[in-house]
């Protein structure tokens, strides 16, 4: 099938130059040396082939296997003729991988990734197929959650598949080391530093994090945001009729400041590699005392030593006191990873009956086992594990689940958000110089528009 190009390749382009990137995966079709030009290019993906190419970031357990599972099943029992070939990268290098491939005019049959401004993106530039018809009298209708398929809908027509993971941000911490120092979990953010002051007193680091993927560090800031001000700043900030220099988000960049001059976070942050998993082991170690992460930990805890598993628990990001905002809000995804389709006819229906067994009963069990949370109805009834059980309360009791800010903003502004987050935590720019390079970038964007 012949791809069309990006209505915005140089908006990607852009994205591209900014972030220093580099070469395309070996995958595409390799496009011709600077200067060259190609005689009567053959499309990269032939009308004949059988194949459907599938990009995702399942590269450690136990999302590889479960990725794993729906290809397998799919290729041991469809009739369509068609294959499944998966091409798994790290997380990160995966995100900087989709921007080559489409702003080249590029893209795999099938790929995951998130919703929000990314994927409208991706729609607007045709790589990506409404597949609300295809869905009907399908596992994926009967039992996706509603706010799942509403994340992957736009312009009132479904784009994408939910699966794998409700996600939600939220404190893991180490029981044994909570009980040893004698402290409590806390259920405000005065508590929650008290208990950090007395691990720093002891030499415990009181948050594991690794900040040089910059969306880990820019949880705390979305978290203290919203429990500060609730989510109106932001969504009013998004739509222009407000401001990121709101005081919100300078109380925010103040508060992570203030931590990391106390050294609350391990030293040199932000070299430190989250897809290396050099967070997740200072928590192994029993260096630091807790991870504030997405809720998708459980299945990395439980996979990497179900020994350790026994000894952590969650909690939500506590309240601050005196603030009025609602601190039952979330910040997550229902859904966690959706899969979009750059194909038609005969191949976008093998690709859809493809995603349907992320709904197979097996598949969501193995999911359930496996510490995840699926965005299937009913998936409560389906849990056993107690970290998870306080996860699901804590999305379900939700007054809204505000989705990922990086991933909600459009591409340009939330590479300007996760910039500067990272800057806040090097010390390295103020908290209001770090929000009038965010609010520029907001406003550059909605002039744009």
């Amino acid at each position: 099938m012949k791809k069309r190009l990006f209505k915005v390749a140089a908006f990607f382009m852009s994205l591209l130059m900014a972030a220093g990137l580099s070469a395309c995966s070996a995958n595409q079709q390799q496009q011709p040396a600077s200067g060259a030009v190609a005689e009567n290019p053959a499309p990269n993906e032939p009308a004949e082939s059988k194949e459907i190419i599938y990009w995702n970031i399942g590269t450690e357990s136990p999302d590889k296997d479960i990725y794993q599972y729906a290809v397998d099943k799919f290729n041991a029992n469809t009739t369509s003729g068609y294959k499944i070939t998966s091409v798994s990268t790290q997380n990160d290098t995966y995100k900087e991988k989709l921007i080559i491939a489409m702003s080249s005019g590029e893209c795999p049959d099938a790929y995951s990734s998130w919703s929000g401004g990314p994927m409208i993106e991706y729609i607007n530039s045709g790589f990506a197929q409404p597949i609300d018809d295809l869905l009907k009298g399908t596992p994926i209708e009967a039992k996706a959650m509603e706010a799942a398929l509403a994340q992957a809908t736009y312009n009132g027509k479904i784009y994408a598949v939910p699966m794998l993971n409700v996600s939600i941000s939220g404190i893991f911490y180490n029981k044994e080391i909570f009980e040893k120092y004698g402290v409590s979990v806390p259920s405000t953010l005065a508590e929650l530093e008290a208990a950090s002051d007395v691990f720093v007193e002891n030499g415990i680091t009181p948050f594991a994090l690794a900040n040089g993927s910059k969306w880990t560090g820019s949880m705390y800031f979305m978290s203290l945001a919203a429990r500060k001000g609730g989510l109106e700043p932001f969504q009013k900030a998004v739509a222009g009729t407000g401001t990121f220099e709101d005081e919100c988000f300078e109380y925010a960049g103040e508060k992570i400041q203030e931590w990391v001059k106390k050294g609350y976070f391990p030293d040199g942050v932000n070299s430190l590699s989250e897809d290396d998993g050099q967070a997740r082991q200072l928590m192994y170690q029993e260096t630091a005392a807790m991870l504030l992460c997405g809720s998708w930990y459980t299945g990395t805890f439980q996979s990497d030593s179900p020994e350790f598993y026994k000894k952590i628990g969650w909690f939500s990001f506590p309240k601050i006191d005196g603030s009025d905002a609602d601190s039952s809000i979330q910040i997550g995804t229902v859904g966690d990873q959706f899969i979009s389709f750059n194909c038609t006819g005969d191949k976008l229906k093998a690709c859809i009956e493809f995603a349907s067994y992320w709904y197979d009963d097996s598949e969501i069990k193995w999911m359930v086992d496996n510490g995840k949370i699926p965005p299937v109805k009913g998936v409560g009834e389906m849990l056993t594990d107690e970290v998870t059980k306080s996860i699901l309360s804590a999305a379900n009791s939700a007054s809204s689940v505000q989705l990922w800010y990086d991933q909600y903003l459009p591409p340009a502004v939330a590479t300007a958000h996760l910039n500067t987050s990272q800057e806040i935590f090097g010390l390295t720019m103020t908290p209001s110089q770090a929000n009038v390079k965010l609010q520029e970038a907001m406003a550059e964007y909605n002039s744009s528009k």
